[in-house]
């Protein structure tokens, strides 16, 4: 829809001409719409528009509180139950059976962690380890991608020996950058040298009162400019452009545009 009076070619209307002139003196061009990104997890959206053509310009700044309020992909999530191993030759992954936050970064299978959007991420984990062992043992840690092991991943702990009547226990904790394209995922694998260690959930204490422990914890966050970066025209055609952005799950986000050309 035509928001402002545009100018017909040959027209010799001088009052017409001149109020569409002064209209795009005062910043009321022809050239602006708003946009409704699709849900459903939708990484496209497309967009209509009689004024697109194959070379235009798109930009788009945030019009609604959802739009304002985006983030760039992230989850947090966490285990609350004990986690054991039955042979010190088989690799386990570590169960995240809690979802504390989810944003285009989900949990599958118990132990997978999912993203919605290709790119670098940083994975943060920490584990509580628990011996009751009288020995000191040691445990690995590294990451599977797709199924895969990623080389150089590995590293190592040793856990502390259980000691006048108390099972020994360290919690280790690092990060990592990992490269992953659209629906790629994460498990954070293990092992151990001895069937005694394992990673432990806690209950709440007292004197002091303290809380929980989780046996696991893990966050993932995309590595990424402002979100309102990451819409764009990934393709035009004459009177429509397909539109990329995070995968959105999120009603009411919206956008304003100004298509240039």
């Amino acid at each position: 829809m035509t928001t402002f009076r545009t100018v017909q070619p040959g027209t010799t209307d001088v009052r017409t001409t001149h109020e569409v002139i002064r209209g795009i003196m005062d910043g009321k061009t022809n050239n602006t719409g708003t946009l409704t990104l699709a849900t459903g997890n939708a990484t496209t959206t497309t967009l209509y528009d009689e004024r697109i053509g194959y070379d235009s310009k798109i930009l788009f700044v945030p019009m609604s509180s959802a739009a304002y309020n985006d983030n760039a992909p992230y989850g947090a999530f966490q285990d609350d139950t004990d986690q054991t191993i039955v042979s010190t030759t088989t690799a386990y992954a570590m169960k995240l059976g809690i979802t504390d936050y989810t944003n285009g970064v989900y949990i599958s299978n118990t132990s997978r962690i999912n993203v919605r959007n290709a790119g670098v991420y940083n994975l943060q984990w920490s584990g509580q380890f628990e011996s009751s062992d009288t020995s000191i043992h040691d445990a690995s840690v590294w990451l599977s991608k797709n199924g895969t092991n990623i080389a150089g991943s590995t590293g190592f702990i040793s856990v502390p020996n259980k000691h006048g009547g108390v099972n020994g226990t360290i919690i280790a904790a690092w990060n990592y950058f990992v490269d992953l394209a659209a629906n790629d995922y994460i498990e954070i694998m293990w092992s151990a040298t001895n069937t005694a260690i394992s990673l432990q959930y806690y209950p709440a204490g007292t004197s002091p009162t303290r809380p929980t422990t989780a046996s696991v914890i893990a966050t993932m966050q995309y590595v990424a400019p402002a979100a309102t970066s990451n819409i764009y025209a990934s393709a035009l055609q004459q009177g429509s452009a397909t539109i990329s952005h995070w995968a959105n799950n999120t009603a009411n986000k919206t956008y304003g545009y100004v298509v240039i050309g």
